[in-house]
């Protein structure tokens, strides 16, 4: 039987001439699409789609080639869309990694900034009293040593004192945390 009267009996619905080209041409195509895909099983998926292609659509096709050429295009057109289709979505994969990895980085910079926040505060508040009222005028209210002396009444000299004292006491407060404090002020914007 010809390639035009197999291709005719099919074209009919004749499951045997369909059969016989399956046979014929259904190893071949596989190993042509693993050629490309360097997948297997992928490419029985998409030698197996070409078919069932071809069966459906065989009372319209129209085949100006010969069949096996006709099955080689439709093998190596399909297989070359799943790259491109493979390539976007790998690009989307590496784009989805690189936003969920700062968005995680970002998490983690605000929790860990939170706790250190927290950590400090109650360091803070462990101070002598007023040590801690030095201490915060002095860093929180951005005040000089000379206006916290003239504001509390106290000598500059007695200032400078607390001040050390303070750094001191919050230096053993937060021992622990001293390597991310110190990351955090490095790294933080």
């Amino acid at each position: 039987m010809d390639e035009k009267e197999l291709i005719s009996k099919i074209a009919k619905g004749g499951e045997d001439a369909f059969e016989a080209v399956f046979r014929a041409y259904y190893a071949q195509l596989c190993t042509y699409a693993n050629s490309l895909l360097k997948d297997a099983n992928e490419s029985e998926e998409v030698v197996q789609g070409i078919f069932i292609a071809f069966w459906e659509g065989r009372s319209t096709f129209d085949i100006h080639t010969s069949l096996k050429s006709y099955l080689y295009r439709a093998v190596h057109n399909t297989c070359l869309n799943r790259i491109k289709h493979y390539k976007v979505r790998q690009v989307y994969s590496e784009e989805y990694k690189h936003q969920n990895s700062e968005m995680e980085n970002v998490t983690e910079d605000a929790i860990y900034g939170s706790e250190l926040k927290h950590q400090i505060a109650m360091a803070i508040e462990k101070l002598p009293p007023q040590c801690q009222t030095v201490f915060k005028l002095s860093r929180q209210q951005g005040l000089s040593y000379a206006e916290i002396a003239e504001k509390l009444g106290v000598s500059a000299k007695a200032v400078d004192k607390q001040i050390v004292r303070a750094l001191r006491i919050l230096r053993e407060e937060l021992h622990d945390y001293l390597p991310a404090i110190l990351i955090f002020i490095l790294f933080k914007n």
